[in-house]
């Protein structure tokens, strides 16, 4: 049809044919050839699209003024829609709770981030290696005018842990963080575990998986499936942060020392007070027969 309605108007415009000539060619009403002449602008060289049929309004739209009542509430106090739902009720105004969230995210009120996604929850994979889970999060001291923050990461089968203190927690600096804990570690890293802060956003999922790693979220509401990470974070804070200097400078000083002291020397209860540096140089002998590392690892 457009190349039709192009057609036509070429033979009116530019080979004087009469409108009523135009339209018994192409079998139409001499109306519908005179209303494309109108729309075309090219004087007949370029094709003219189809219109859509679609409706420009619904029957069942909310009126005008529940449109305008409900922005103007949103205006006032920066309320959700669900508060704004029970004010229309008491106000008499039957809308339903859909509708106002409708209006709200079509007038750009709406508090959905374009970055955010829906997580899907795979099977938690068994740390029965190193760098087959690492639990990675990041910490925040102070107000947010004299705030420091840092992140920080553990295998959860070794219990080897990196921390380094950050003037940002963004995607990019939390995948930053990655690498320079992927390059420390004697081991690979496989399935990388957080919670749902905006640092590990729909970006920081990409780069992950474009290095050859998979990136899963925590449940929601379940803090014990971070459980070892916020454990290592607090062991950061009292025996390492707690004893030194509140500045980004002392932070940078003191935390490699800690964690030279933490992955060599500590002895972890967990790890039937070994060290992950002595768990990590068993694991790699037990590799080396396949047999004996069955038995093992159960």
């Amino acid at each position: 049809m457009p190349k039709v309605r192009r057609d036509a108007v070429n033979l009116v415009k530019y080979r004087g044919w009469s409108i009523r000539k135009s339209a018994r060619y192409f079998g139409v009403h001499p109306s519908t050839v005179l209303r494309w002449c109108e729309r075309d602008i090219t004087g007949g060289f370029l094709m003219i699209p189809t219109k859509s049929s679609r409706p420009h309004s619904h029957p069942n739209s909310l009126p005008k003024e529940i449109v305008w009542r409900i922005i103007k509430m949103r205006l006032e106090r920066n309320q959700c829609a669900e508060v704004l739902h029970h004010r229309l009720l008491q106000e008499g105004i039957e809308v339903s709770l859909s509708s106002v969230k409708r209006v709200l995210r079509r007038n750009g009120f709406s508090r959905f981030s374009r970055w955010k996604k829906w997580h899907t929850y795979p099977p938690k994979p068994l740390p029965k290696l190193p760098g087959i889970l690492v639990e990675i999060d990041s910490m925040h001291d102070g107000p947010t005018t004299d705030r420091l923050s840092l992140y920080a990461l553990i295998d959860v089968c070794s219990r080897w842990g990196f921390a380094i203190p950050s003037e940002k927690v963004n995607c990019e600096q939390s995948f930053l963080f990655l690498k320079k804990a992927k390059e420390a570690a004697p081991f690979k890293f496989e399935t990388i575990q957080s919670d749902h802060g905006s640092e590990y956003a729909k970006w920081f999922t990409k780069m992950t998986e474009a290095h050859g790693m998979s990136h899963r979220h925590s449940r929601v509401r379940t803090p014990t499936d971070n459980a070892h990470i916020e454990r290592f974070i607090q062991t950061l804070q009292m025996q390492c942060l707690s004893r030194t200097t509140r500045t980004f400078d002392s932070w940078k000083k003191e935390i490699p020392r800690f964690l030279e002291y933490y992955n060599n020397e500590r002895p972890h209860m967990a790890l039937k007070m070994k060290t992950p540096r002595e768990v990590l140089q068993l694991l790699i002998e037990l590799t080396k027969c396949p047999q004996v590392t069955e038995v093992y690892l159960g």
